[in-house]
This record gives structure tokens, C-alpha cells and sequence, in this order.
């Protein structure tokens, strides 16, 4: 072996080797360095959202800048409209939900013994089945039992983390506002501040990476709020219990693609065949007809084909998402795939050219 290429691999070798000691380090040190990456997350989380709220917002700014409007009468007008409805909505929307929970609370013990009773029954008409068969049934159950816990208090724990941070949440319209009316500058920043050989490919990158990812996320949360507004007015119509929770339950899990609907409406149905048939067939007719709406009108529309992916990828990601996340890794395991996807067509057409 040439000596210099024996070198070479010698020197990558020592760097993997210091690569995972130091790896290893900071595995053995996290109860130092965690608490004060929590201090600095939470500090810099308003700046996170804010920046997160100026991408979604830009487009619409920008539209509105390029119909005729001068740009500061097109920020403003996007502003208010975005910060104000949100506002209102928290404003009349906080009272209802934490009503609607101590309702829930109350009427749990309702809810549990309906729910043994139906768990009773399917026991006994199972009893004459297989051994194996009930053994996987009941694990089937049982998964199911943790996994709706789970989600109510994944729900409850988010709301309740929203309430403790309202005095950073404040912060967000103020952040949002600046980086809004000075976004031109902030890519300017960016732009010097990232070194000259990655200038053009980071360009490329971002521009791939925004008409894939940016249109599916802005089409998607639209989509999911008009589906729980919809659904919440529905329910309400119907004098269905609790509206509000599974209105935002809805439109929270129908960011999962495929999967979603389905998750979103057990509590509905659950909560619904506790009260009496005839509201269980009512709620199952809304939940048909909001993901007929979904499918066939507001998704084609609204999203689109923006991520240009095989079903089948998409359905293998949330797979994956889900086991490793739980509720969280099936939210953000489409995304992550669109990343992996851009960089990877990137990557192949800007950086892995053959030599000529």
C-alpha cells in the first residue's frame, strides 16, 4: 500500500475514534450540559417560532407586495390578520377548552365503565376463540389503552405547557414583526456570513428545499384548521360533548397523513357511543363527510403534490416515525422525509457530479 494513502486512512481512522470518545464524553456529562441546553432552548424557543411564523407568513407579504400594495401596508395587513385571529381565538377559545376538560374530568368515571363494559363483552365473545388468538387480542387492547393515554396526556401536557410559557409566547408577534419587515436584510446577513464556496449549492438547497417542504407545511396547517374549525362547528351543532377538545384534536392529528383521520376520530366516537347510539351515528356521518372534504377538496387544492413522493415512502416514514416518537415522530416524520429527500436530489445534482 502506498505510504501516503496508508497515512490518510490512518488519520480518518483516529478522527472517528476521537469523534466517538468525544461522543462519549458528552453522554457521560449530560447531567452538566443538559440543564443549561434546556436554559438556552427555552430562552431562544419565541425566536424559533417567531422565524417559524415569518416563513409561513412571507409568501402571503410578498403577494400581496407584488398585486400593488407597498410592502409595509402588506406586512401590516398580514400581521393583523394572522396575530389577531390567533389572539382572538386564544382569547375566547382558553376559557372554553379548560371549561370543556374539567367536564371531560368529571365525566371520566362515565367514560371508563362504558369503556369495561365494551372490553366485557368482546372478552366473552372471544372466550371460545383460540388461545394464541385472544393472547394477541388482548395485547392489541392493551396497546391501544396505553397508546389513547398517552395522546390525552401528550394533549394535556401541551396545553399545560402553553399556559406556562404565555409570557414567552408574547414575545413571538414581536419577533415575527421585525423579521417581517426586515426579512430582506436578514437574508442578506446570512448570505456574507456563509462562506463563499457554499453560497450558490445553500442557495440551491433552500430554494429545493422551500417549494417542496414550504408549500406541503403551509398548505397542511391550513388545511388542518379549517378541518377542526369545521368539525368543532358541527359537533357543536349536533349538541355533541366537548366540540372544542375534539375539534383541536381533529386538526392536530390530521397533520399525520393517512393515519391521522383515523387517530383523530376514536376520541370522537368513543366519547359519542358513551352517549347514545343515535349521536354515534350523527359524529360518524361528520367524520366521513370532513375526510371526503379533506380528500377530495381541500388537500388536492390547498397542499397539493408538493412533496412529489410514492405513498408507499410516506407510509414507511410514519412507520418509523411512530416507533421511534410516538405521536410526535409520526407528526414530524413526513417532514424530516422531505428533508432527507431534497438533500439527496441536491446532493446528486449539485454535488456528486462525475468527473469529466
Amino acid at each position: 500500500m502506498d505510504p501516503k494513502r496508508y497515512i490518510k486512512w490512518m488519520y480518518q481512522l483516529v478522527f472517528l475514534l476521537l469523534v466517538f470518545v468525544i461522543l462519549y464524553l458528552l453522554v457521560l456529562l449530560k447531567p452538566v450540559w443538559l440543564p443549561f441546553l434546556k436554559v438556552i432552548f427555552t430562552g431562544l424557543f419565541p425566536f424559533f417560532l417567531g422565524a417559524f411564523i415569518t416563513y409561513l407568513l412571507h409568501p402571503w407579504v410578498e403577494k400581496l407586495y407584488q398585486a400593488g400594495l407597498p410592502r409595509g401596508l402588506s406586512i401590516f395587513l398580514i400581521y393583523l390578520l394572522f396575530f389577531g385571529g390567533v389572539g382572538y381565538s386564544i382569547y375566547k377559545g382558553i376559557p372554553v377548552i379548560i371549561e370543556q376538560l374539567n367536564e371531560l374530568s368529571e365525566n371520566a368515571p362515565v367514560l371508563v365503565s362504558q369503556y369495561q363494559h365494551w372490553m366485557f363483552h368482546l372478552e366473552r365473545k372471544t372466550s371460545t376463540w383460540p388461545d394464541g388468538l385472544q393472547d394477541q387480542i388482548q395485547a392489541r387492547i392493551h396497546a391501544f389503552e396505553t397508546w389513547l393515554t398517552n395522546l390525552l396526556a401528550l394533549f394535556i401536557g401541551w396545553l399545560t405547557k402553553m399556559l406556562n410559557f404565555l409570557l414567552l409566547f408574547a414575545v413571538v408577534p414581536f419577533v415575527s414583526f421585525y423579521l417581517l419587515k426586515d426579512f430582506h436584510d436578514v437574508k442578506k446577513v446570512i448570505w456574507y456570513l456563509t462562506p463563499k464556496k457554499w453560497r450558490r449549492k445553500g442557495l440551491y438547497f433552500l430554494k429545493d428545499l422551500d417549494e417542496s417542504l414550504g408549500g406541503y407545511i403551509r398548505g397542511q396547517i391550513l388545511v388542518c384548521v379549517l378541518l377542526g374549525t369545521v368539525a368543532a362547528f358541527l359537533f357543536w351543532m349536533i349538541h355533541m360533548k366537548y366540540p372544542v377538545l375534539l375539534g383541536i384534536i381533529i386538526a392536530v392529528t390530521d397533520i399525520i397523513p393517512y393515519f391521522g383521520p383515523i387517530i383523530g376520530a376514536v376520541p370522537a366516537v368513543v366519547i359519542a357511543v358513551a352517549i347514545s347510539n343515535k349521536m354515534a351515528v350523527y359524529v360518524i356521518i361528520i367524520i366521513l363527510v370532513l375526510q371526503f372534504l379533506e380528500g377530495n377538496v381541500l388537500s388536492p387544492f390547498i397542499v397539493g403534490k408538493s412533496l412529489n413522493m410514492h405513498p408507499l415512502f410516506i407510509m414507511a416514514a410514519l412507520i418509523i416515525g411512530g416507533e421511534v416518537g410516538g405521536i410526535a415522530g409520526l407528526i414530524f416524520a413526513v417532514p424530516f422525509l422531505a428533508v432527507v429527500k431534497v438533500a439527496m436530489v441536491h446532493a446528486k445534482t449539485h454535488l456528486w457530479k462525475p468527473h469529466k
